[in-house]
């Protein structure tokens, strides 16, 4: 008995997950407004109903992708602002700005989402940023102001700036792909692209690391 609740546990788990996965692509490529529930659930191989069990209203389903999207990348940041073994905190940027780049790079409808949602004021665009973007916004500009004040990072980038040129410059090869591969033959997903894009990245907004450091 114990074993098919775990069974019927784990797959409704799955069952969950999907849905979000497959609502996430659906809000970043369509919108709020735009996005269907019922082309959600058929994306997701499950009944309509299924997400007003699981979720309740569209606004909800919403919520919880948005959620799922920033879970990871949090997680990442938060271990990587923990992890003892960095030896600076120039090194610790260059983690950070790396882990975020690979991260778009897996999840580019992340990135699709957050430029629907960022560009408007509205509800959707405050709990957005009040439960998840402020947090990761005040994480980085501690790490900013720490660096400067003991002298680990090799100039003052004033946190906004820091933030938003990541934001944008590590999400637009990816999400604008299409004209990329268009422009420069190019794959921004390859592998090898997206290691050099996250190196690129690195050197201009934290310029060379110091060969001493080993950062």
């Amino acid at each position: 008995m114990a074993r098919m609740d775990a069974l019927r546990e784990a797959a409704s788990g799955d069952t969950r997950e999907g849905i979000l996965r497959a609502a996430l692509r659906a809000f970043a490529q369509k919108g709020f407004d735009g996005a269907s529930t019922r082309d959600i659930a058929a994306s997701a191989g499950v009944n309509h109903g299924l997400l007003r069990h699981y979720f309740g209203p569209k606004q909800k389903l919403w919520q919880a992708a948005v959620d799922l999207a920033f879970a990871d990348m949090q997680a990442s940041l938060d271990a990587l602002l923990a992890d003892p073994s960095i030896p600076d905190d120039r090194a610790r940027a260059a983690r950070v700005i790396r882990s975020h780049v690979h991260y778009v790079a897996e999840h580019p409808e992340f990135v699709r989402l957050m430029f629907e949602e960022g560009k408007r004021r509205g509800p959707r665009m405050r709990w957005m940023v009040d439960r998840h973007v402020q947090p990761l916004y005040d994480a980085v500009r501690s790490l900013l102001d720490r660096g400067s004040t003991r002298g680990g990072l090799p100039f003052e980038i004033p946190p906004v700036h820091f933030f938003y040129l990541l934001a944008g410059a590590a999400g637009a090869l990816f999400h604008q792909a299409e004209e990329c591969r268009r422009v420069s033959g190019v794959d921004p997903f390859e592998p090898e692209v997206v290691e050099e894009h996250a190196r690129v990245l690195e050197r201009l907004l934290l310029g060379p690391p110091d060969p001493e450091s080993g950062g």
